[in-house]
């Protein structure tokens, strides 16, 4: 970790850091955005329902009127007018209520995807520290950011919500003599105007803030080119380790490789920088298989184990270049090079015969 402090941080977030941060619940969310989400929500809720809302209210209002004349004070009263309040407010304002959880959530999913990580939940004993909770709260650079963005919104939204309250007010000078049905439907209108004007501030505040997040977001998950390689070493892991198991892979597939060339029939040979071992047994095997190939050094060891053995070798230039080529250890021969390795074999074979016979 020490050795990254100081680096500078110009490059994006891997993959691995993104899905890491939003695990820990480190995601660009607007806040705005959610509140504007509820605010404009709330309202058209409340537009889509007022009838009922006012039904409601009457209902009641009308209730309790006619029984104030009825009405003794008593526990049971008591209790009764509590339990009809309570069923009232439940009911009036259940609407709104529940459609305001549901725009919130949207809202959120909307920003940040669906996502639950139990990672985020986990308390951390940091955020039990009064003193560290005090320096995040007054003396951190977020904190300072978000008071400025607060006193920024509130005074943007008061000169507007003044601008739109004084033309109302010049405009009601002239409600004098106006009747009571008149002034009702300005009242109204107005507030209407007003409401709307300040949700589309309200939207720009949110839309601003949201673009601000996201690059603020993007910003504070850079990463060092140092950061980057040792998480691709982390991930892939390290490119030595690596490259000394692929070595000792190498080194075991040559070793099991030289093991077969004593089984071989033949070998070909370039005959200086390429050797082929194969191996032709008709009962196994449908054309002659390639138990062992190299080049340059490890063509001159194949062929040094091959004399130990007593195996042939036979000397094509084109065909030990081609074997070497299109076959790999363990693979049968192609087609097109059967007839040529097939003629040398009838040769091999047939001198092996003869050795036989004359023994």
């Amino acid at each position: 970790m020490a050795a990254n402090e100081g680096q500078e941080k110009t490059e994006d977030a891997t993959s691995k850091k993104l899905s890491d941060s939003r695990e820990e619940g480190q995601v660009a969310k607007s806040q705005e955005m959610s509140s504007f989400a509820v605010f404009s929500g709330g309202l058209f809720i409340l537009y889509i329902f007022q009838g009922f809302i006012s039904d409601q209210i009457g209902g009641m209002t009308t209730y309790i009127f006619n029984s104030l004349d009825q009405l003794t004070l008593n526990v049971n009263i008591v209790q009764l007018y509590f339990l009809k309040a309570f069923g009232f407010f439940t009911l009036t304002m259940a609407p709104l209520l529940l459609g305001l959880m549901v725009i919130g959530f949207v809202s959120n999913v909307g920003q940040i995807g669906l996502k639950f990580s139990l990672k985020a939940l986990k308390p951390k004993a940091s955020k039990f520290n009064p003193l560290s909770g005090i320096k995040r709260i007054f003396f951190s650079s977020r904190s300072l950011v978000e008071v400025s963005k607060s006193l920024a919104k509130l005074f943007v939204i008061g000169f507007f919500t003044y601008k739109v309250l004084d033309d109302m007010v010049k405009e009601s000078t002239q409600l004098v003599d106006r009747s009571i049905v008149e002034i009702t439907t300005f009242m109204i209108d107005s507030s209407i105007t007003l409401i709307w004007k300040l949700a589309l501030v309200f939207a720009v505040i949110a839309i601003i803030d949201f673009i601000f997040q996201k690059y603020k977001h993007k910003k504070d998950l850079k990463m060092s080119k140092q950061e980057v390689k040792d998480e691709g070493k982390q991930t892939d892991g390290d490119p030595e380790v690596k490259a000394r198991i692929k070595s000792i892979q190498f080194e075991t597939a040559r070793k099991r490789m030289m093991q077969d060339v004593p089984n071989a029939d033949v070998v070909i040979t370039n005959p200086t920088h390429f050797a082929v071992a194969l191996k032709y047994d008709p009962e196994k095997f449908a054309a002659p298989k390639v138990v062992a190939k190299g080049m340059d050094t490890l063509a001159q060891r194949i062929k040094q184990i091959a004399v130990e053995n007593g195996i042939p070798l036979h000397e094509d230039v084109q065909l030990a270049r081609a074997l070497y080529k299109v076959a790999d250890v363990g693979d049968e021969i192609p087609a097109e090079l059967f007839q040529a390795v097939a003629q040398i074999l009838a040769q091999i074979f047939k001198a092996k015969s003869s050795t036989k016979g004359i023994i």
